[in-house]
C-alpha cells in the first residue's frame, strides 16, 4: 500500500463506541511496557481495533512498528468501504475522484462490500464533477475485477436536469460494463432512488439478467433493492419487460420495489418462477421470500392490482412475507386498493401527515383495514397527524386483535392513559410484543403531560426484562 495515499473512510467510529488513534497513541507513548503490551497483541484482536480506524489513523498506526505494519495488510480490514460523494471542491483534502480510484487501484482486490451515498447535484459542474468520479470508481473497479459481494449506489436520482443526457448515458453505461464484466460474485445489489428513464431502468435490469446467466455456476443475486429506481414520472407497471427480467433473477430472495412497479403481471412472474423451480427436477434456484414495497404519493400508485394475484402467490410462496410502507397516501380508496385482504403483510409502516381542514380520517384504516393481518402482522409503525381526531380506543383494539403483533411504534396524538392501557395489554397476554415506542404528540405546555406519564410509568417500576419500552412525549410544531 502507498504510503502517499490515504483514502477517506467512513466517520462512524464514533458514533458507533469506537477507537480513536489519539487513545492508542497516549497509551502507547506512557512506556516501553505499554508498547510490548500493545505489540504483544494477536493478530485478529489488533485487526478487530484497526477496523474501527479512519484511514488516516490506519496510516500512522501503520508506521508505528513491523508488527503492525503487517497487520495493516490483511485483507480482512479492506473488504468494505463507504463512500460519499457530494461533487464539490475542497482544498483541505484531495478530490474525491483521486481518494475513490486511487483506493480501488491499490485495495480493490479486496474489496467485497461497497457503498456509495451521493448527495444529488443541483448544478451543472457539481453534476460534472459527481460524474467523472462515479464513472473513474466503476472503471477501476472493472479493470481489477473486484470481488464485490454487495454494491450499494444511492440517491443519484439521474432526472435531476443538473444530469445532462450525456452524464446520465455515462453512468449509466459505466454501471452496465461493471455488471457484464467485473461482477461475478454480487449477491446484493442496492440501487435505490436512482431515477431512470424507463429505457435506460430497463437496460440496468437486463444487464443484471446477463450477469445471472454468465455466472450461473456461482451463486447470484439474492436481494435485490429498487426503490426509486424508476422516474417518478414513470408508470412502471405498465411495462412487460419489468417482470420478464425480474422472473429470471433465479436466486432471488429478497426485492424491494416502489409500488409503481407492482402489477398482476409481475406478481404472476413471481408465482411461475416459483412453479418452475418446483417441477424442475434439480429445484435449481431459490423460493422468494421477502417482498417489500414503497408507495409514496409523489409516485403512480392507483393501479388495480388483483387480489387473486396475490393470493395465488401466496400459495406458492407459504413463507413468503411482505413489508409494505405507505408515505402521505391518505386517501381511503387509494389506500383501499393497496391493502388487499390477501396479502401475507408482516410489516406496515405510514406517515400520514395531514391538516384538521383534510377530509380524510384514519379510523377506516384502524379499524377496517389493518384488522385484515391480524394473523401476519409482526411489525407496526404509525406516524399520524391526528390532533383533529382521538384514535385511542382504535389503536388499542388494533392492538389487540394484532396477535402476532411483535414491534409497536405510535407517534400520534394520544391520551397519556393509552400508554397505561398498552402495558397493560402486554403484561396481560401479549408475550410476543416485547417492543413498545410511543411518542404522544402535543401542541400544548408539555409540563403537565410529562408529570402525567411519569406518574403513569411510576406505577410499573419492574418490566420484564425482555420488553424495550420507551414512551415520552414530543413537542409538535
Amino acid at each position: 500500500m502507498d504510503k502517499e495515499f490515504v483514502p477517506m473512510h467512513r466517520q462512524d467510529s464514533a458514533e458507533e463506541g469506537g477507537f480513536c488513534l489519539e487513545d492508542v497513541g497516549s497509551e502507547v507513548k506512557m512506556g516501553e511496557d505499554n508498547l510490548d503490551n500493545w505489540g504483544s497483541l494477536p493478530n485478529v484482536c489488533l485487526q478487530h481495533v484497526f477496523r474501527f480506524l479512519h484511514d488516516h489513523d490506519r496510516m500512522n498506526a501503520d508506521m508505528v512498528c513491523h508488527h503492525w505494519h503487517n497487520v495493516m495488510r490483511s485483507p480482512a480490514l479492506w473488504r468494505s468501504r463507504f463512500f460519499h460523494f457530494s461533487g464539490r471542491l475542497s482544498k483541505f483534502r484531495q478530490s474525491e475522484h483521486s481518494y475513490a480510484v486511487t483506493y480501488v487501484r491499490y485495495l480493490g482486490v479486496h474489496l467485497e462490500r461497497l457503498e456509495v451515498f451521493v448527495c444529488p447535484p443541483r448544478k451543472f459542474l457539481v453534476a460534472q464533477r459527481l460524474a467523472r468520479t462515479i464513472n473513474g470508481l466503476f472503471s477501476e473497479l472493472t479493470r481489477v475485477k473486484a470481488p464485490l459481494r454487495s454494491l450499494s449506489l444511492v440517491r443519484l436520482e439521474l432526472d435531476r436536469r443538473a444530469w445532462t443526457l450525456g452524464h446520465r448515458s455515462s453512468l449509466v453505461n459505466n454501471l452496465i460494463l461493471f455488471l457484464r464484466r467485473g461482477a461475478s460474485k454480487l449477491t446484493s445489489v442496492h440501487l435505490s432512488r436512482m431515477r431512470n428513464s424507463m429505457e435506460q431502468g430497463l437496460m440496468l435490469l437486463s444487464a443484471l439478467s446477463h450477469y445471472q446467466r454468465c455466472f450461473h455456476s456461482q451463486r447470484c443475486l439474492s436481494s435485490l433493492h429498487l426503490v426509486g429506481f424508476f422516474s417518478g414520472s414513470v408508470h412502471a407497471y405498465l411495462s412487460s419487460n419489468i417482470p420478464s427480467v425480474l422472473v429470471q433473477l433465479r436466486d432471488l430472495t429478497n426485492l424491494s420495489l416502489s409500488y409503481s412497479c407492482l402489477s398482476d403481471e409481475l406478481l404472476t412472474a413471481l408465482q411461475r418462477r416459483h412453479r418452475e423451480r418446483w417441477q424442475n427436477s434439480s429445484r435449481d434456484g431459490s423460493p422468494l421470500q421477502t417482498i417489500s414495497l414503497h408507495c409514496t404519493l409523489d409516485e403512480p400508485h392507483q393501479q388495480v392490482v388483483s387480489g387473486d394475484s396475490w393470493a395465488a402467490l401466496a400459495s406458492r410462496c407459504p413463507d413468503l412475507k411482505v413489508m409494505l410502507t405507505v408515505d402521505q397516501v391518505i386517501n381511503p380508496d387509494h389506500l383501499a386498493r393497496i391493502l388487499l385482504r390477501e396479502i401475507p403483510l408482516t410489516e406496515y409502516t405510514m406517515t400520514a401527515f395531514y391538516s384538521p381542514n383534510e377530509d380524510w380520517s384514519a379510523t377506516p384504516l384502524l379499524c377496517n383495514m389493518l384488522p385484515h393481518y391480524r394473523w401476519s402482522l409482526q411489525y407496526l409503525t404509525l406516524n399520524l397527524s391526528n390532533c383533529s381526531e382521538s384514535l385511542d380506543e382504535e389503536l388499542l383494539e388494533l392492538v389487540e386483535v394484532c396477535e402476532r403483533l411483535e414491534d409497536l411504534r405510535l407517534w400520534a396524538f394520544l391520551d397519556i392513559r393509552t400508554v397505561e392501557k398498552l402495558l397493560q395489554i402486554r403484561l396481560a397476554r401479549r408475550s410476543l410484543l416485547n417492543m413498545i415506542r410511543v411518542r404522544i404528540y402535543s401542541i400544548n405546555n408539555t409540563i403537565e403531560q410529562e408529570d402525567q406519564l411519569k406518574e403513569i410509568l411510576s406505577s410499573y417500576p419492574i418490566l420484564p426484562p425482555e420488553l424495550n419500552f420507551f414512551a415520552i412525549i414530543f413537542p409538535f410544531v
